[in-house]
């Protein structure tokens, strides 16, 4: 059964290295925690085999020490096409229309800053991210104003926390980017986050608007 399900997984990800399209029927003889495993599988694959043996290692790494750091926080962390993203519901870091760090926060801030002292030579992009209700009454220009405002202050606190500034970038994406339905509360929820993101030296893989696997699950 093992070896039946990596083959698979060797399959569809020489597939997709040679350009062609991968799909799922929407009725998969699969049960969910195999489709879960492969779609991790597939995108480690798809981000890690374009890069080199030392630096892959390295992110390998970093989500290892995410992982073990920020066992028990509510945190998500994964591959995608960026590198290395951990996630962080707005809830866990401000209050509503917000963008001063809520005191809670600064414990998690402080676990991810020491995994960063870890990986020293891997660039960080911080990114915010907000639902698709207009703001009324926080007083931010948009919701692109306020997401790039929380980027920052994640950013400004990492550096009080002796990260290199030159290392660090703010991007605030508004709700251009969302990760669940905003028809829903729930997925509203989602939506509204912060991801510090831990990329490749040099590369710029952060700009590109590709899908990504997070959790094992098509976002």
């Amino acid at each position: 059964m093992m070896n039946r399900w990596l083959c698979g997984v060797l399959g569809i990800a020489l597939l997709a290295t040679a350009g062609c399209a991968v799909t799922f029927a929407k009725r998969s003889p699969w049960d969910i925690q195999q489709l879960a495993q492969l779609s991790d599988e597939l995108e480690k694959f798809k981000t890690l085999a374009q890069l080199k043996a030392e630096e892959a290692d390295e992110l390998r790494r970093a989500k290892a020490l995410l992982e073990q750091r920020l066992s028990g926080a509510e945190a998500t962390i994964g591959y995608d096409a960026r590198g290395v993203v951990t996630r962080l519901l707005d809830q866990v870091l401000f209050d509503s229309g917000k963008a001063k760090l809520r005191r809670g926060a600064l414990p998690v801030l402080n676990r991810v800053a020491q995994v960063l002292k870890e990986v020293p030579d891997q660039p960080v992009v911080v990114e915010g991210h907000t639902d698709n209700q207009p703001i009324k009454v926080s007083g931010w220009a948009s919701n692109e104003a306020l997401s790039l405002a929380r980027a920052q202050a994640v950013v400004d606190y990492l550096i009080k926390q002796e990260i290199d500034a030159g290392r660090l970038s703010a991007l605030g994406s508004g709700e251009s980017k969302p990760i669940a339905s905003n028809d829903t509360a729930e997925g509203r929820q989602q939506n509204r986050r912060v991801e510090i993101v831990i990329t490749p030296q040099g590369d710029q893989a952060q700009r590109r608007g590709r899908k990504s696997w997070f959790g094992g699950y098509s976002k």
